[in-house]
């Protein structure tokens, strides 16, 4: 969920308006940022969608915004573009990881500086305006077990209905070097043929088993999601540019996607686990289709400014808009808009909007300068520069 930018850079410090190199080993990946700012706009709309016409997963709403359901599938594409993404730069160096401590101080520098202040906004909303739906106000467990990252392994009220994710991927990042060193030692295929095997396995026996039931809070049909997502990286390093990506994706995403609308949304949400995984391979081959800078007319559009503007902020996005579109509905659609279309028109024209600006303002003081400077040395010294050059101008006569 974090951008581009950031997460190709692993050995390069392209910046995302750059134009990029012409050599495929070291050329800027374009789209990736766009697809995550869609995907976490998509979020937002999810939940408009859910405080307007409660009673999730049953269609409460009317037939044109049914799609609006699916949020889901936004997190599913978050995923495998995560394994995407960290791997690019790996398959550039024959699946070297580029040393164990560096890669933990990057994710954690990029994942937590933005959440913990979300998680702190999040907890004074719901402990002083409004919880979350479905959730009483946070504990002193709730602070402890999503500042640590742990809200998937032991329960507590939630603070903000979409940091279910981040713990996952924060414990996928910490199989991704194991995931590597199985493609160093085995090859990709036997990587990816071991963890479906093991993510099938989970599935077929979770309901019969209560053990291995327990370990569905942890979704695990997320790490063979990731782990396609690190096999399409593989094209980004020069490999198989020639594959009919985009033809793939659309063949493997067309049967999901009749399933979804032929079987709704209550049988899809029972069924997510096998749903997830049969849409990975189209979301695998999409992204393994903009590596090769196809479609034209796709990559260009998903490059545009305002989409990878929309990108540079998404992690942001993602993070803040919940309490907020909660707290806006509760106190300012509900009491004065009639309930249903009205209300979810009102919903979509107020926290939209306020939604976008709020996470901007956020990513520029809690998100893009971590990814701007790495390390707390550069990061001082940039603020100590930017204090500087505005004293200075405070301080020369005006003409």
């Amino acid at each position: 969920m974090t951008s581009a930018a950031d997460r190709l850079a692993d050995g390069s410090t392209t910046p995302a308006g750059a134009v990029p190199p012409a050599a495929p080993a070291t050329r800027r990946l374009v789209g990736l940022d766009g697809i995550r700012g869609l995907a976490a706009l998509f979020v937002v709309l999810h939940h408009c969608r859910l405080s307007a016409f409660p009673g999730f997963p049953r269609d409460t709403g009317p037939g044109w915004a049914s799609w609006l359901l699916y949020g889901h599938f936004a997190v599913v594409v978050f995923i495998v573009l995560s394994g995407f993404s960290l791997a690019v730069a790996p398959a550039r160096r024959d699946w070297e990881l580029g040393g164990l401590g560096r890669f933990a101080h990057r994710r954690l520098w990029r994942i937590l500086p933005p959440y913990w202040p979300a998680l702190a906004m999040s907890l004074v909303i719901a402990w002083t305006l409004v919880p979350q739906p479905g959730a009483g106000p946070p504990t002193a467990a709730s602070v402890v077990f999503y500042g640590l990252l742990i809200q998937d392994v032991f329960g507590s009220p939630s603070p903000n209905g979409a940091f279910w994710s981040i713990a996952i991927e924060a414990q996928l990042y910490l199989v991704f070097p194991l995931l590597l060193m199985m493609v160093r030692r085995a090859g990709v295929l036997v990587m990816l043929g071991a963890v479906g095997a093991v993510v099938t396995a989970i599935g077929l026996l979770a309901p019969a088993v209560p053990a291995v039931d327990l370990l569905m809070r942890f979704t695990p049909q997320f790490a063979l999601l990731f782990a396609i997502g690190a096999v399409a990286a593989g094209v980004a390093g020069g490999r198989w540019l020639r594959v009919p990506w985009g033809w793939l994706s659309l063949v493997t995403v067309v049967p999901v996607l009749v399933l979804i609308t032929l079987r709704g949304p209550e049988w899809t949400v029972a069924n997510f686990y096998w749903v997830d995984l049969a849409l990975g391979p189209a979301i695998g081959c999409l992204l393994a289709c903009l590596a090769a800078g196809r479609p034209g007319w796709l990559t260009r559009l998903l490059d545009t400014r305002p989409l990878r503007a929309l990108g540079s902020f998404s992690y942001s996005l993602y993070l803040t808009h919940a309490p907020l579109v909660t707290v806006l509905y509760a106190l300012v659609i509900a009491p004065n808009f009639t309930p249903g279309v009205p209300a979810f028109l009102a919903t979509l024209a107020l926290c939209v909007p306020v939604t976008l600006l709020v996470a901007r303002g956020f990513a520029a003081v809690f998100e893009l300068p971590f990814q701007r400077h790495r390390t707390w040395p550069e990061l001082r010294a940039a603020i100590r520069a930017r204090l500087s050059g505005r004293r200075s101008s405070a301080g020369r006569p005006s003409r």
